[in-house]
């Protein structure tokens, strides 16, 4: 899941002044009960020109019944369907042509169908990346190859509790991401990416002072996280503010335990799945600083996650400061 800010090369330069006092107000998120994700994919290889700003909003619904605990697949009738919904500020900014600044924010509200646990809400967690374009060198006469290395880190804005899986807002731990990426441009709008990235993740504190996990009693109030590795291949088509990307995403926690049996997840828990989204970004044609973005995602594989089925929709405005 991510949000992808498109600028045309048919609309670069024809941008309204109206639309550029607008710009600042719009927001994005994407959020997945495994873990969040930031906003305009760190992994993708768009890039805002220099001194153009893309900001938008985007509205995420997740929603599952089912999950695995460790690897069993099953569902829990104290929680039924737990859905969790996002909306956020974004924001894309080309300091060069080749360097962008990312950042987003967003707020995130929790509930379950059945039981008495009640949801969660509130702003979570601060993201701020960069992004360089490293090179860019033609691949034979039908496109191009670019290198792309990305560093991002999230810390948590508000004192929101990350013990309270799976309705929890967030883990509660301040991340710092390395990713790079190799992107293939056809002349024909197809591309092809391949991205890998690894998160360093702090430890978490809890409000009790102690818990078991692995099999172990801890007597003290801080959880180790374990680091995540990811890595996603997207193929899609982008030509004349059109584009349709297919994302492939495998995470994968390096370490933590699974969830007990007959027991509520835990914030250091393996936390693996295989994601699948598709998304469609449209530059409208007599509003070409507007872009509209919808799209779908199901998580088809995991361990110790849900099954989630994730519908997005939203708003994107650019323009040159």
């Amino acid at each position: 899941m991510d949000l992808r800010c498109v600028l045309s090369r048919d609309s670069r330069g024809t941008v309204h002044a109206s639309a550029r006092a607008l710009v600042g107000g719009f927001v994005a998120v994407a959020l997945t009960w495994a873990a969040p994700v930031a906003a305009q994919s760190m992994e993708d290889a768009i890039f805002m020109d220099r001194r153009v700003l893309c900001a938008g909003l985007l509205y995420t619904r997740d929603q599952w019944s089912n999950y695995w605990e460790g690897g069993l697949k099953r569902d829990n009738g104290n929680v039924g369907t737990v859905t969790t919904q996002a909306a956020a500020w974004m924001g894309a900014y080309g300091v060069t042509d080749k360097l962008n600044i990312i950042a987003s924010l967003p707020y995130v509200w929790t509930n379950a169908s059945q039981g008495v646990l009640g949801g969660q809400r509130g702003a979570q967690d601060l993201t701020v990346g960069v992004k360089y374009r490293a090179f860019r060198t033609p691949l034979t006469s039908a496109g191009s190859l670019s290198g792309i290395v990305g560093l991002s880190a999230s810390a948590p804005t508000s004192d929101y509790t990350p013990d309270f899986l799976p309705l929890s807002i967030g883990s509660s731990s301040k991340r710092v991401t390395a990713r790079g990426t190799l992107s293939y441009e056809g002349r024909n709008g197809v591309y092809v990416n391949g991205s890998a990235a690894y998160t360093r993740r702090g430890n978490v504190t809890l409000d009790r002072v102690a818990y078991y996990t692995q099999n172990q009693l801890f007597l003290t109030n801080e959880v180790a996280m374990p680091d995540v590795s990811e890595a996603a291949l997207t193929v899609g088509y982008q030509r004349k503010g059109l584009v349709i990307p297919v994302v492939i995403t495998r995470q994968t926690t390096l370490g933590g335990g699974d969830i007990r049996r007959q027991d509520m997840p835990f914030v250091s828990n393996r936390m693996n799945f295989t994601r699948v989204d598709t998304r469609v970004q449209y530059v409208l044609p007599k509003l070409r600083a507007v872009t509209v973005h919808a799209g779908v995602s199901q998580i088809i594989a995991g361990r110790n996650v849900g099954q989630g089925t994730t519908l997005m929709g939203g708003l994107l405005l650019v323009g040159k400061l």
